[in-house]
């Protein structure tokens, strides 16, 4: 995809503007200085962010515990928890200054709110030219689902359960109802998600009709009801994984009864780290790429709620995060 240049960026860049989190529920926009970029570096002009919805939001309401102020640290995020700090981490943008190689590109960057940024040559993925830059907001988002699949291991062949038909949890079950042979189901207690399961050919459940024992349930509601239903439909030796994070929160569940009879596998899974049976071939980078290119299907939108405007945002965002049905919230500069 080519996109056309805007030569008024690279002299406009000697300052951006970017949100940042005050303090409890408050947010506003500053106005940075920027350098230059050096030889490796590239300067970009963000079209696009996306808000993810879950993270930021405990960001926002500055429920990160004090224990997780450093694994909690966003790639290019400045400031420090609780407040005030830079955060996000889903921008796209277009390269008008740097190599000839990513000029004139659309590119994917880990990168908080922000009008404008400077990043090392290998901190950005060029788009694949058929993907829509306003559908790669959802790449980060897809990241994740990726190495939620791996981290479930899940087979040809496997009944699978998600829990949460948030993006995260809907993108799970996209990929995992593409493995041959699945039988997949998407469970979320509002049933308004049952249209967009549909438009993905997902099956849908409320927790409270799910039938049947399940060989990998994934949980990625960040409640813990979910997690104890995902507990009791678990068949024996099934592999459970916690998606979700809690911030602060915590978590009462049902250990005892079958739990341990059935041999259940409880474990967590982080974007932070690859797993283990991929790391050897597997660098962030290509995760990246991987993620970008299973965005291509178009059906794929139905995951974004809403749009504003970068310049409103500082208004807006407590109504993004607060309004029922609001799944991937796009920022447009």
């Amino acid at each position: 995809m080519k996109l056309k240049m805007n030569e008024q960026s690279v002299s406009g860049a000697e300052t951006a503007s970017a949100l940042w989190f005050e303090a409890t529920e408050i947010c506003r926009l500053r106005r940075e200085t920027l350098g230059t970029p050096s030889q490796n570096e590239v300067l970009i002009r963000t079209l696009y962010s996306g808000i993810s919805r879950g993270t930021e939001a405990l960001i926002f309401k500055g429920q990160v515990p004090e224990s997780e102020f450093d694994r909690m640290r966003g790639p290019h995020m400045e400031g420090s928890f609780p407040f005030p700090v830079k955060y996000g981490y889903a921008a796209v943008g277009q390269v008008v200054s740097g190599p000839s190689e990513f000029l004139g590109k659309a590119v994917f960057a880990l990168h908080p709110h922000q009008d404008r940024f400077i990043l090392p040559a290998d901190q950005v993925t060029p788009l694949p030219d058929a993907l829509p830059p306003r559908r790669a907001v959802l790449a980060a988002n897809m990241e994740t689902a990726l190495n939620i699949t791996w981290d479930a291991g899940i087979q040809p062949g496997d009944r699978v359960a998600v829990f949460g038909a948030g993006v995260v949890g809907t993108l799970v079950a996209y990929l995992s109802s593409r493995i041959v042979g699945t039988e997949t189901v998407l469970i979320d207690t509002d049933p308004s998600r049952q249209g967009v399961a549909t438009g993905l050919d997902l099956s849908f459940a409320e927790p409270d009709k799910l039938d049947g024992e399940f060989d990998v349930l994934i949980n990625a509601t960040a409640a813990g009801a979910a997690l104890e239903n995902a507990i009791a439909h678990a068949g024996l030796e099934a592999r459970i994984v916690e998606a979700s994070w809690y911030g602060d929160r915590n978590v009462s569940l049902p250990l005892g009864g079958a739990f341990h009879s059935r041999r259940l596998s409880l474990i967590s899974s982080q974007v932070g780290g690859i797993p283990a049976s991929r790391r050897a071939r597997w660098t962030y980078r290509r995760r990246m790429a991987k993620a970008l290119e299973l965005l291509l299907d178009v059906r794929l939108d139905r995951l974004i709620s809403g749009e504003t405007a970068f310049s409103e945002l500082p208004d807006a965002y407590a109504r993004i995060l607060s309004t029922p049905g609001t799944l991937c919230h796009r920022i447009r500069y």
